[in-house]
């Protein structure tokens, strides 16, 4: 009778996995929201000499909306093609002296393919590689008064990105999802005549996690 018992048991996880597999097989589309924040490392102004010459950035947040179409999937590895959005409506600057605007604005679409381990399970991690474009737009006042001599730049844009997608519930809300991520946006830079860093590219880290919706 034991014996018996553990057949049914096992025959029961068996059934379960092969059809939540053949359920994440049909679920091809997914729509992601999430919420974060985008970090960019401290420039040094070439030339300055008056206190704190470097152009800082603050840590703006962020709202990225991306969708996602499955190409390929086994129990292994999965290969997705997506299309992050990602807007910063409000990255403050800061400076020594009036030579960088109050904020700026940070737009960036980029195409991207994706690669999931273990597509089919409820924990998937994942890699992203792609490029599109960024979009700066800059206040038109500087950080102490003034008008901002800047104009908004569109530069291109490679990105590069890593997190984890997990499903953890089931029944009616079983393609609800949780995702954590990371990503790079190695883009322009902003218009910033008076105060020339020297720069041409910059990273901007995005930190961020949200919900997924799987169709």
């Amino acid at each position: 009778m034991p014996l018996r018992g553990g057949v049914f048991a096992f025959l029961a996880i068996v059934l379960a996995v092969f059809s939540a597999t053949a359920s994440a097989q049909d679920e091809k589309n997914q729509v992601t929201g999430s919420l974060g924040r985008i970090f960019i490392s401290d420039q040094g102004i070439q030339g300055a000499t008056y206190f704190n010459p470097f152009v800082r950035s603050g840590k703006g947040l962020t709202f990225e909306l991306s969708y996602a179409r499955r190409f390929f999937a086994n129990p292994i590895f999965g290969v997705s093609a997506e299309v992050p959005v990602v807007c910063n409506f409000d990255e403050d600057l800061n400076s020594g002296a009036n030579v960088v605007p109050t904020d700026y604005r940070q737009i960036f679409v980029t195409p991207a393919a994706r690669l999931n381990l273990f597509p089919l399970t409820r924990v998937s991690p994942w890699v992203s590689f792609g490029g599109g474009f960024a979009h700066f737009s800059e206040n038109g006042s500087l950080i102490y008064g003034g008008a901002n001599p800047a104009v908004s730049t569109t530069s291109g844009v490679i990105e590069g990105g890593l997190g984890i997608d997990v499903r953890p519930f089931r029944g009616r809300v079983r393609r609800l999802g949780i995702r954590g991520e990371v990503r790079d946006f190695w883009s322009g830079t902003p218009d910033l005549p008076l105060a020339d860093t020297g720069k041409t590219r910059q990273h901007n880290y995005l930190l961020g996690g949200g919900a997924t919706w799987n169709f």
